[in-house]
């Protein structure tokens, strides 16, 4: 099988990147087109596969400050050759989907998520990144180009996988295709219960600091509540939130896996403002037994029983945060009915899943293909 993995951009490893690493150890063989690759950001993860990049990657300061750099990222996907490969699987939250294959080549896309600064409101986008002003003055009329380029390369998948059901909804209402779901990897073998960790009186959050997950209506929760509240994450929002923050905040940086687990283990709940498309760091917490204290949107009403693996909040507002951990202090949670209910997730189930969709797939296509000759 000839087959390739294609990725929005290899400059940060979080969820996507974790998918990608999964698939690469199905085919290890399969090379990885990317549009950029930040060699020291990804930790040697992808160091012995062979990455190949877009021109992009030649130009000054782009792997750094890629978000500006949209209207080049269409271009730059589209000049990948996939001709000599029986099979493309993109992994896409942007414009890996995009890549142009011929007839005789399956594109099958495992997508984390519409475009969501082209489909959801722009102004997300730029604030989340600290543009010049007259940048953010652009960046609406730039969307509508981006807007349209996306909905046109979504007619490029033959194979839409959607990483929850959250997500297949939202193919079906932008791009108006169908999507099976397979869902996202965790290493339920490294984020376990450990038996004898000391429980802390911390509350817990973790992943990127950007405007969207709403760090700041957790952190003025807890001021007010003045509860000891650990962050592991680094972004573009972390001065601003260290500015707001009180003595009873902790930024911790990023933190090995190792350490994140230890930091799973001994907290009392993870709290989880934010709407995700499939929250990888609630399955991480969910497997190491712990509850979390979470906004009902997104993917994770798809996953949590309400009052048996945590506590829903209905806005997001740091009143209802402050009422949803005055709840939570109240109750008691069975660590393993938790961790039972995510094992569903674990990296070998989906590289099975997987594996078999592509070659069943695959196989189909060349049935189709051999027909019609």
């Amino acid at each position: 099988m000839r087959i390739a993995f294609v990725h929005d951009y290899l400059v940060q490893y979080g969820g996507a990147e974790r998918v990608l690493e999964c698939l690469s150890e199905i085919y290890p063989y399969a090379p990885i087109y990317t549009i950029l690759y930040n060699r020291e950001a990804m930790h040697g993860v992808f160091e012995s596969k062979r990455v190949r990049t877009s021109f992009l990657q030649r130009f000054p300061f782009a792997k750094k400050w890629h978000r500006v750099f949209p209207l080049f990222m269409p271009l730059a996907v589209e000049q990948f050759d996939f001709s000599k490969y029986d099979i493309v699987v993109s992994d896409s939250a942007s414009y890996a989907k995009g890549v142009i294959t011929n007839p005789a080549t399956l594109h099958i896309c495992y997508m984390h998520t519409p475009m969501r600064y082209a489909w959801d409101d722009c102004q997300k986008y730029t604030r989340d990144f600290y543009f010049p002003r007259f940048i953010k003055k652009l960046i609406p009329f730039a969307m509508n180009y981006l807007r349209l380029w996306d909905k046109i390369s979504a007619d490029r998948v033959d194979i839409f996988i959607a990483n929850s059901n959250f997500v297949a909804r939202r193919i079906k209402k932008y791009y108006h295709k169908d999507a099976m779901v397979v869902h996202p990897p965790v290493d339920t073998k490294k984020f376990l219960i450990r038996k004898g960790a000391e429980k802390k009186d911390y509350f817990l959050m973790v992943g990127r600091l950007l405007a969207y997950k709403r760090n700041d209506i957790a952190i003025e929760a807890f001021n007010k509540l003045g509860l000891p509240l650990k962050i592991i994450g680094r972004g573009p929002e972390l001065k601003r939130l260290e500015k707001i923050a009180g003595p009873n905040i902790e930024f911790l940086g990023r933190v090995s896996d190792e350490d994140l687990g230890k930091y799973y283990s001994e907290c009392q709940a993870l709290i989880f403002p934010q709407e995700e498309d499939f929250g990888i760091v609630a399955i991480e917490a969910l497997a190491s037994g712990k509850p979390l204290i979470a906004f009902r949107g997104g993917d994770i009403p798809e996953h949590m029983e309400d009052e048996k693996m945590g506590i829903f909040f209905d806005e997001q507002a740091p009143k209802a945060i402050m009422e949803a951990v005055e709840k939570f202090k109240k109750m008691s949670f069975d660590a393993d009915y938790i961790r039972s209910r995510v094992l569903k997730f674990d990296r070998e189930i989906f590289k099975k899943k997987m594996k078999e969709i592509i070659e069943r797939e695959l196989e189909k296509h060349k049935q189709t293909s051999a027909s019609e000759k």
